[in-house]
C-alpha cells in the first residue's frame, strides 16, 4: 500500500501561525520535504518535533520528485513545506503533487498561512474578487507585457515582488495600470508588519528612493472611479490629461484607446477630427 503525501502550510513569519493539525502531521509523518533545511528545523525545534529533512527546491525538483514518488509508493508518508506558507504557490512543488496525482498516491492537504490572502485582506481593497499573479517577471519588457495582459481583470490583483525590484515594478504598474488605489504590504505577522496604501503613483514616488527590506506583496485595486469617468470623455481630452502627468504622446495614445475600447488606429483618427 502506497503512504499518503500531506500538503502542510507553515507560518509566513510568526512561528505560533501553524496549527494543530499540521504540528500533528508534521509528528506523525516518516520524512519532510522542505526547500531549506535549516529554515525548517527552526521551526521543528520550537514544536519539539524530531523528523528526518530531504530538500526540495527549484533546482532539484525534477529528480527529487521521482525519489519522493518512489519512496511514497512504497508505502512511506511524506510532509512538503515551503519555507513559508503553502507549498505550491510560487513554490516549488507542483511537479511533485502532479506525479503524485499520476501515480494513484493518496493526498491530503492540511490547510494554513497563505501570504497573498493575508495581504489582500488587510490592504482596505476589495476582495471579492482577487486576481493572484505569483512574483512579477524580472525583467522588465517581459513584466510591462505582463501587466498590459492582466490589465482588463475585473478583479484586484495580487503579485508578489522582492525588494530590490519593487521600485521599478511600481513605476511599470503606475505605467499600465494607470493610478489606482493599491496597498504595499510588507513582512507580514512579523515584527516589522507594514501596511503602506495609496496610488500606484503615490507609492511609486515613495519607494523611489531606496528598497524596503522584507517579504513584499503588491495588492492592487480595480480602475478607480477617475478613469472610469475618463473613458466618457473624449479621446483627445484623455490624451492631454496623460500628457500632462508626464506620459508621452505615443504611450498617451495607447493607454486612451484601451480605456476607450478602441484600436491604436481608430483611436489615433478619433484625435484627429477631434483636434480639427
Amino acid at each position: 500500500m502506497s503512504g499518503t503525501l500531506y500538503l502542510v502550510a507553515t507560518p509566513i513569519g510568526n512561528l505560533k501561525d501553524i496549527s494543530q493539525r499540521a504540528i500533528d502531521t508534521l509528528h506523525g509523518v516518516d520524512l519532510i520535504a522542505c526547500e531549506d533545511t535549516r529554515h525548517t528545523a527552526k521551526l521543528l525545534n520550537a514544536y519539539r518535533i524530531s523528523k528526518k529533512l530531504i530538500s526540495y527546491h527549484e533546482h532539484n525538483e525534477a529528480s527529487r520528485s521521482e525519489e519522493l514518488i518512489e519512496r511514497l509508493s512504497n508505502g512511506e508518508s511524506v510532509a512538503l513545506v515551503s519555507d513559508a506558507g503553502t507549498p505550491a504557490i510560487s513554490d516549488p512543488g507542483f511537479r511533485l503533487v502532479q506525479k503524485a496525482r499520476e501515480a494513484g498516491i493518496n493526498i491530503i492537504p492540511i490547510p494554513g498561512p497563505v501570504a497573498f490572502v493575508n495581504a489582500a485582506i488587510v490592504s482596505g481593497l476589495a476582495v471579492d474578487q482577487l486576481f493572484f499573479g505569483g512574483f512579477l517577471p524580472s525583467k522588465k519588457g517581459e513584466r510591462r507585457k505582463y501587466l498590459e495582459t492582466v490589465s482588463s481583470i475585473p478583479a484586484t490583483l495580487v503579485f508578489y515582488e522582492s525588494p530590490h525590484r519593487l521600485g521599478k515594478s511600481l513605476v511599470d504598474c503606475a505605467d499600465i495600470l494607470r493610478n489606482r488605489n493599491a496597498a504595499v504590504v510588507r513582512e507580514l505577522t512579523k515584527i516589522h508588519e507594514e501596511v503602506i496604501s495609496g496610488t500606484l503613483k503615490g507609492l511609486t514616488d515613495r519607494f523611489s528612493a531606496g528598497n524596503p527590506k522584507g517579504e513584499i506583496v503588491l495588492v492592487i485595486g480595480e480602475n478607480n472611479e477617475s478613469e472610469a469617468q475618463s473613458a466618457t470623455g473624449s479621446v483627445r481630452d484623455r490624451v492631454k490629461m496623460l500628457e500632462s502627468e508626464g506620459m508621452d504622446r505615443k504611450a498617451a495614445l495607447k493607454t486612451a484607446a484601451k480605456e476607450f475600447g478602441l484600436s491604436r488606429s481608430e483611436a489615433y483618427r478619433q484625435l484627429m477630427s477631434e483636434s480639427t
